[in-house]
């Protein structure tokens, strides 16, 4: 069997083919810029050969052609026909609260991913233009939705509800749903298997750290918490996101800068986080250099970026009556050994104690505390793709 995935953003594709009798990748690559002037592929085979298409491409359609004719390619492609690809496995952002596992889609599924987009405006419309687009040009294949909020539909009430009137959730289904759900679960598994445990005997604190951010609380294998909310806007200090924030500031804003709503909506957004404190970078590589050159904001950054990774790490050992181990994943968490020290650093009193040698690690999974740290640290390169992949073979094979 084989399964195509594809990750649909807003001026980009990312895909991967899988080999699932042995989770081979068999090519994998991105289309990027889609609609914007020096649009291209880059792709890259299981043997390691990468080729780089330099190609106008307009819209996701063309994207997605792009993609099949690639894979098919007499050169580079590693299909002979479009028909050995067995089904097509999409990333979508935002399930709302119906979707609690993984589906096949079908016309429901479409119109409820539609109905729930106003809470990810950014994401679910180009997941959903991926989806129409597969159902053209693969006609009669299955398609899976693996939802990024699926995996923290298991939290309780009291974590997931906010303090508002009652009926703006009933009416609106305004709660936190979190996200990266796909990455905190199977970097979860991962660790169970580094340190030799079921993963139904271990408290484990996962921390997504990238461009978006988020922490997750996870006991015997289930998420009980998790830092973002109704959309990915809440939680840590990102990239180019606000994260926690006194509502009271919104309006207040708004009233002092004449802001609309979406005006607004684009600051908290697009322009805050690491890149509004520093005014230099939303990339903690840019920040982590500046601030060890001294600048007085990328240290503000940094640290503020820091502090609240550790602030949500205590907050979560309390949720759950204490911790096994605390997993790092993503561009910033697998491969920035300085962040990963100043976030470490502060759990000193708690029994982290980190190997600075094993610390030095990038984009490998390892544990990077001393043998006898009384909690674990763990890096664990995160591969959403190879989930949403699994989720899609045992859904098909079931029906």
């Amino acid at each position: 069997m084989k399964i195509l995935v594809l990750n649909s953003g807003s001026s980009s594709i990312k895909y991967q083919l899988f080999r699932m009798t042995d989770e081979a990748v068999l090519a994998k690559g991105m289309v990027q810029r889609i609609g914007i002037q020096n649009s291209f592929l880059d792709h890259k085979t299981i043997s390691g050969e990468e080729i780089h298409i330099d190609q106008a491409i307009s819209d996701h359609n063309k994207g997605i052609q792009l993609v099949m004719e690639t894979l098919l390619h007499r050169d580079y492609g590693v299909l002979q026909d479009i028909t050995e690809i067995s089904a097509i496995g999409h990333r979508v952002v935002h399930g709302g609260e119906k979707f609690k596992v993984s589906t096949l889609i079908n016309d429901e599924v479409i119109a409820h991913i539609e109905s729930v987009s106003d809470l990810a405006p950014l994401h679910n419309p180009h997941n959903l233009s991926g989806i129409r687009i597969c159902s053209e040009l693969l006609q009669g294949k299955p398609q899976v939705a693996v939802f990024d909020t699926v995996f923290h539909q298991t939290m309780e009430k009291e974590a997931y509800m906010y303090a508002l009137p009652y009926k703006y959730y009933t009416d609106y289904g305004i709660r936190k749903y979190g996200f990266h759900g796909t990455s905190h679960k199977y970097v979860a598994n991962r660790c169970a298997v580094v340190l030799g445990k079921p993963l139904s005997d271990l408290k484990l604190i996962s921390c997504h750290l990238g461009n978006g951010a988020s922490v997750t609380a996870i006991r015997a294998g289930k998420s009980i918490d998790t830092s973002m909310g109704l959309t990915p806007l809440e939680g840590l200090v990102m990239g180019t996101r606000c994260g926690d924030l006194d509502p009271a500031i919104i309006p207040y804003i708004m009233e002092k800068e004449n802001l609309t709503s979406s005006k607004l909506d684009s600051l908290l957004n697009k322009e805050s986080g690491l890149l509004g404190l520093s005014g230099i970078s939303n990339d903690v590589r840019d920040i982590e250099e500046a601030a060890q050159a001294g600048d007085e904001r990328a240290i503000i950054a940094l640290n503020s970026f820091i502090y609240r990774i550790q602030k949500y790490i205590g907050a979560y050992i309390v949720a759950m009556g204490g911790i096994d181990a605390i997993i790092f994943t993503a561009g910033v968490g697998e491969n920035q050994s300085y962040s990963r020290k100043l976030i470490c650093d502060g759990l000193a009193f708690l029994g982290v104690d980190l190997d600075s040698e094993r610390n030095t690690v990038k984009g490998e999974e390892q544990v990077i505390t001393t043998s006898d740290s009384l909690i674990k640290v763990l890096v664990v390169p995160t591969d959403e793709e190879l989930m949403i992949a699994k989720d899609t073979a045992d859904l098909v094979e079931k029906h």
